[in-house]
């Protein structure tokens, strides 16, 4: 049998007279029946630090371990690819510095760019592989049109914004037909009874107090989620549970740092009325 070893997240425990227990990547305890295989050797078997001589009764307990997806062959870390690693940042610099750091760090090569009077060609100028804008505050009215063409060209689309003390992480759209930010604002207006008091609070203008401002662990958090959504994305490494990445809106309670999703699908077009005989 092929040297293997437990995938992240995965932990076996030895537990005081009953024996090996194993802890899943969901938190969960199972109990392991190694039947005659050495729980010493099992150990290390699953460490990946013995291949260990060939054992029937270790290879079958091995083998269950693998049945349920719990080994891999060795570390598995997926790089940037070297040709995707251009990524445009757009918006806030309290957000777009920790998103750039945080990229950078994975292989990417974040850059920085203003994003007044973009239009879709200024967006996709150098054929970034994706674009990613950050607002602290309200999103305005038409801002993001331009970028919601982006998919269509073959250009990953993701962005979040902050209004008062919610902020929220939309979904990463990669191709033609999925969810982009105009898609969001529909979907978020047709859920709420105030939408006549969203939609205004959208347009502004608004008044407040004392203004609402994104502390750094907040502001690492909303940059961790892009990052984590965007890597998982080039490289292709699946979502770990939960809602879909592209069908995924996460609202982030900036108080308490609580992330709650909402599923979100793109809004067909409408179709055009008839025209009616004269």
């Amino acid at each position: 049998m092929s040297r293997s070893q437990l995938v992240p997240g995965v932990e076996v425990v030895a537990v005081p007279g009953r024996g090996l227990a194993v802890r899943t990547a969901e938190g969960e305890f199972l109990s392991v029946r190694t039947g005659d295989a050495d729980e010493e050797t099992l150990l290390s078997r699953l460490s990946g630090t013995a291949a260990g001589e060939p054992d029937d009764e270790l290879d079958r307990v091995v083998r269950a371990f693998e049945d349920a997806g719990y080994l891999a062959d060795g570390p598995r870390r997926p790089r940037w690819p070297a040709d995707r690693r251009d990524v445009r940042l757009l918006g806030d610099a309290v957000l777009t510095a920790p998103l750039a750091a945080l990229l950078r760090a994975q292989g990417a090569d974040p850059r920085t760019a203003a994003h007044s009077g973009t239009s879709p060609d200024d967006l996709s100028a150098g054929d970034p592989a994706a674009v990613v804008w950050c607002l602290d505050g309200p999103v305005p009215e038409g801002l993001w049109d331009a970028a919601d063409r982006l998919p269509e060209r073959g250009i990953a689309w993701l962005r979040c914004h902050r209004e008062g003390w919610q902020a929220y992480v939309e979904p990463l759209a990669a191709a033609a037909g999925d969810v982009t930010a105009a898609h969001v604002r529909a979907r978020r207006l047709a859920a709420t009874p105030a939408h006549r008091e969203l939609a205004a609070y959208w347009s502004g203008p608004r008044t407040s107090g004392a203004p609402a401002h994104l502390t750094a662990p907040a502001a690492g958090l909303l940059a961790a989620l892009l990052a984590d959504d965007l890597s998982r994305w080039i490289t292709g490494t699946p979502d770990t549970g939960g809602l879909p990445a592209r069908r995924r809106l996460r609202r982030v309670d900036l108080r308490t740092l609580t992330i709650t999703e909402h599923p979100v699908l793109p809004v067909p077009d409408v179709a055009p009325m008839p025209k009616q005989a004269g």
